[in-house]
């Protein structure tokens, strides 16, 4: 069980419990860091994009979902290094965890037994986000099983892998046009529509992530 503070911290030692037993976070991959880490201060930004690689990479695997269905989940991930005693040992290992929920919640949901496959298929509505409320950055994310105005239907990748961040605005302006068109064709091309967008700026992009999420207008 996992709190905020948790989180937000480099390393974890919370008492592992069974995973039948009430539980937000699950580990679902671990492993030793490349040799090229053996001498890397305790806090470089590449230990981050690495991990950003690594971690991204096995989770929707472990889901059993592809990349936008679970950039759509209600679910995230968290990595753990050493605590920094260890780290200074000598210590070089990672910790992926699942996480019922975003890393900025006050609290998260309890998972269940297992996360593996959780996702195949189309996604279980229960652990897709969905939002109630005006529009996408106003209203508050709640799983697609609940009474909702929009549903994160769709992602768009707005960069390749090795380019330089160009930019919010850049970013931004490229997310909007291309999540018009996505759902636009998600929606099956109607006469009317309404559509939101989440980007994610310098810090996620230099982690990683070249993707945004589309929103689509629907109560369903």
């Amino acid at each position: 069980m996992l709190t905020p503070h948790d989180v937000d911290a480099m390393s974890n030692g919370s008492r592992t419990v069974s995973c039948s037993e009430p539980h937000d976070a699950e580990t679902f991959a671990v492993g030793t860091l490349p040799k090229s880490f053996a001498k890397s201060a305790y806090d470089d930004p590449k230990l981050d994009t690495w991990a950003y690689a690594t971690c991204e990479k096995a989770f929707p695997t472990h889901l059993g979902a592809d990349d936008s269905t679970a950039m759509r989940s209600l679910l995230t991930w968290i990595w753990f290094r050493p605590t920094k005693d260890a780290w200074n040992a000598g210590a070089r290992w990672y910790r992926c965890d699942v996480l019922g929920g975003s890393a900025d919640q006050k609290q998260y949901v309890d998972l269940p037994t297992t996360t593996k496959n959780l996702l195949g298929g189309r996604g279980d509505d229960h652990w897709m986000a969905c939002a109630k409320g005006k529009s996408v950055d106003t209203g508050t994310k709640v799983p697609c099983t609940m009474a909702h105005d929009w549903r994160a239907a769709t992602t768009i990748k707005v960069g390749d892998t090795d380019a330089k961040y160009p930019g919010d605005a850049t970013v931004k302006t490229k997310t909007k046009s291309y999540c018009a068109e996505s759902i636009d064709a998600w929606l099956g091309y109607p006469a009317d529509y309404d559509y939101g967008y989440t980007w994610f700026g310098q810090q996620e992009w230099q982690a990683g992530n070249r993707r945004s999420v589309c929103w689509a207008r629907t109560a369903s």
